[in-house]
């Protein structure tokens, strides 16, 4: 064969390599926005209030109005994604996102404005497994699926904290760029869309569309979430709290009777047959809980005992997104390799838990060095190692036209996690705090550390090795195949 010959027969190859590597990268651009948002309204709220004269009880709404309609709408959105196409669905959904970002960056008004945050998070509960789907059907299982994945995951972690600090210098120059900011980068991200390929054509027979499924798990997760939201102020005992935690709980239930019946469900039940996905969702929540309830807590710490500016306060996180991002990129897959993912997860957690609880020695006037930074590194260290490792698991084995689902229902877990420790955390520290104390927020601190333990506890006895299940499960393989497939490719992620 010529040189010409050689060329001609590596090119197309090598070809597709770069464009896969350019779709990751414009998916990862996807999630790194869907997380940023979450986060970049942290330290701007008291501009927000100031500005726009708004009530505490609006003011929080521009956070959990994003939560809700992002929770509520990720298995919906994953669903529709397999069946109406991964990139068609993401494209759609970005431009919403658009369209409600600069909305928000002009609006007077704080109901308009909440309602463009919920929007936001419709937007976002259909790209975010849009975006994992098309990553996890455009890399092949194994290594070339672990690199991807860990990289997206690395991108989703380093996001949120990206977000913190962006916000403060935001802030500085006028609070209204973080409402404009997140929209200009979708801008970019949807024009860069157009490269990814992906097979929008289903084979096989059409299937019937669960509809009833998807509005019962849709409403079912957003009313979960409102009440956790709204429970700190009605109270945890209130008929209020009890009957939108109670309507949740039917209209879940009713979601599984459904499901347990319907022929092509949303979720099919058989998917929690598989240990290691069962695990990997359970891991997700309580480590959701435990570390943005603890990044929820330690900014009212810096701000409202410790009076930092927001730009300050910013820039104290920093090496928090730096630590997990380097932790994610060059020790999680390694790790795993060497030790297997039980030790991974377990460790990660266990970090996790002793940086939380370190600021049970935080006072009034305590040094940011000597007090505050090691907690923050240990916390980095745990979530690099944590959240490369329950996102491969969870969509591990599965097979593709569930693959939206799969990538739903652990950025959905993440979610209601992160839902349940936000408003755990606020009634612990609202209940406890006394005067000028710092007894509140040394309560609340401890509540994220025994969040993280349970985790470490779930994930040792969940993703015990060779713990599979006794029979192939439809849609996904049996644990012992997805350890080895873990374990197999972690030297490469």
């Amino acid at each position: 064969m010529s040189a010409i010959d050689r060329a001609s027969a590596i090119a197309p190859e090598e070809q597709s390599a770069r464009r896969k590597q350019l779709a990751l990268l414009i998916l990862c651009g996807a999630v790194f926005l869907d997380a940023l948002d979450i986060s970049l309204l942290g330290v701007s709220l008291p501009s927000i209030k100031n500005g726009l004269h708004l009530s505490d009880g609006s003011l929080q709404w521009l956070v959990s109005g994003y939560t809700v309609g992002y929770g509520g709408f990720l298995l919906l959105g994953g669903r529709v994604a397999d069946m109406a196409g991964r990139r068609r669905t993401f494209m759609a959904a970005t431009v919403l996102f658009i369209v409600a970002s600069l909305l928000g960056g002009v609006l007077t008004s704080g109901a308009l404005l909440i309602a463009t945050r919920v929007l936001k998070g419709i937007a976002a509960g259909f790209t975010a497994p849009a975006a994992m789907s098309l990553i996890t059907t455009t890399f092949k299982e194994g290594p070339e699926r672990n690199r991807a994945l860990g990289f997206f995951a690395m991108t989703g972690a380093g996001g949120y904290s990206f977000g913190l600090v962006l916000s403060g210098v935001l802030t500085e120059i006028n609070w209204r760029l973080v409402f404009f900011a997140p929209g200009l980068i979708a801008i970019l991200v949807l024009l860069a869309t157009p490269v990814i390929r992906a097979d929008e054509r289903r084979t096989g027979p059409r299937q019937s569309f669960d509809g009833a499924g998807a509005l019962s798990v849709t409403l079912g997760i957003m009313l979960l979430v409102y009440a956790l939201v709204q429970a700190p102020g009605w109270g945890w005992g209130s008929g209020a709290t009890i009957g939108c935690l109670l309507g949740a709980v039917a209209l879940l239930g009713l979601f599984v009777l459904i499901e347990s019946k319907h022929k092509s469900p949303l979720v099919p039940l058989s998917l929690f047959r598989a240990r290691t996905l069962s695990t990997a969702n359970l891991v997700s929540l309580v480590w959701a809980g435990s570390t943005i309830g603890w990044q929820f807590v330690a900014t009212l710490y810096l701000q409202e005992a410790m009076h930092y500016s927001a730009l300050r306060t910013a820039f104290c996180f920093l090496p928090l997104g730096v630590i997990i991002v380097a932790v994610a990129k060059f020790a999680s897959g390694p790790m795993v390799n060497r030790f297997g993912m039980r030790a991974v997860l377990t460790l990660g957690m266990t970090i996790q838990a002793v940086g939380v609880l370190l600021y049970l020695g935080v006072g009034m006037h305590s040094g940011y060095a000597a007090a505050m930074l090691p907690g923050i590194i240990l916390h980095g260290i745990g979530n690099g190692l944590v959240y490369p490792s329950v996102n491969i698991a969870g969509v591990n084995g599965v097979a593709d036209d569930r693959q939206g689902v799969a990538a739903g229902l652990i950025t959905a877990s993440y979610q209601v996690g992160a839902g349940v420790g936000v408003a755990v955390l606020a009634a612990v520290l609202t209940a406890t705090q006394h005067g000028n104390s710092v007894s509140g927020y040394h309560w609340a601190f401890l509540v994220a550390g025994l969040f993280s333990v349970v985790g470490l506890v779930v994930g040792f006895l969940g993703l015990r090795r060779g713990s599979g299940a006794s029979h192939p499960v439809a849609g996904a393989t049996t644990d012992t195949t997805a350890d080895q497939s873990l374990t197999q490719a972690a030297s490469e992620a």
